[in-house]
């Protein structure tokens, strides 16, 4: 989509390297440019509005790596009108989301629809599953799933208050309320506090902290269930980042004294050169307690 308005100012060869650089998220733009091509970033975005226009109505440079925990993009406006709030759409939900103050990427809509579609709508004896999303932002996964399985509950928990007060609208918004359970704080004081042998399923997508915080995961799920852990991953091939991650999970899980499987492994996408983000879906066969 990028291609026709790259090509007034780049190369032929340097192309490729333009065109994988944008998020579109509802009508605002986020390029990457590279540091040599920052020069024409200006003229790129105003190339681009006029592109997409109608679709596209702001334009950010992403100046910077995400930084903290919170992974929130450092941004740079380029072109457009001057705001950073949007409505995004997927999968049948709407999402209002703060590009400068929360994490939020497009590039996992797959990846929300495959868990959504793995949630049992029908838990024996008990209704829908209790799922716990440790990670939520702005409540994608949750409330995707909660729209795909109507009887599922998800207690969904985010330390930032940017992201857990958008949560909160985008519960309204989607006519989620009473599924989808927003919570303020630190999933493993949460999981602590309240949520122990809770979940029949349990989400981390966050790749920074998910090998920190398995030991909660397990003590969140009741018996027998599900955990879909993210991390970063390096690796020459694909299969060798996946690989290394059931390596770090396998470890971590045996010295909790966890029975567990590892059922699937994937690569979610690239975040860097020789380093992946994967998922694996493990299903904890038995706790330690």
């Amino acid at each position: 989509m990028m291609l026709r308005a790259a090509r007034r100012i780049f190369p032929p060869e340097e192309l490729r390297y333009i065109y994988k650089s944008i998020d579109i998220i509802g009508d605002i733009a986020i390029i990457k440019v590279a540091r040599r091509h920052e020069a024409y970033a200006q003229q790129l975005a105003e190339a681009l509005l006029e592109e997409l226009k109608g679709r596209v109505k702001v334009v950010y440079r992403q100046a910077a790596p995400t930084k903290g925990y919170e992974r929130v993009k450092i941004l740079e406006w380029l072109a457009g009108e001057r705001r950073s709030i949007t409505i995004y759409r997927e999968h049948g939900c709407s999402f209002k989301v703060d590009v400068e103050k929360v994490f939020f990427s497009p590039r996992l809509q797959y990846e929300r629809l495959r868990i959504a579609r793995l949630v049992k709508k029908e838990a024996p004896l008990k209704g829908g599953e209790v799922v716990v999303n440790m990670f939520s932002g702005v409540g994608t996964f949750s409330i995707i799933i909660a729209k795909h399985a109507p009887k599922v509950v998800v207690y969904s928990i985010d330390a930032s208050p940017h992201a857990y007060n958008l949560m909160v609208e985008n519960i309204k918004l989607n006519g989620v309320e009473g599924r989808v359970i927003p919570i303020l704080g630190d999933a493993a004081k949460v999981v602590k506090e309240k949520l122990m042998k809770a979940a029949d399923r349990v989400l981390m997508p966050l790749p920074e902290l998910a090998l920190k915080y398995l030991d909660y995961a397990v003590e969140a799920i009741r018996g027998r269930g599900w955990i879909h852990y993210y991390d970063h991953c390096e690796g020459r091939r694909r299969e060798d980042s996946i690989e290394l991650a059931k390596k770090k999970v396998s470890e971590k899980l045996s010295n909790l004294g966890v029975d567990f499987r590892i059922v699937e492994g994937r690569v979610v996408r690239s975040v860097g050169r020789c380093l992946y983000q994967v998922v694996l879906d493990v299903e904890v066969l038995k706790t330690c307690k």
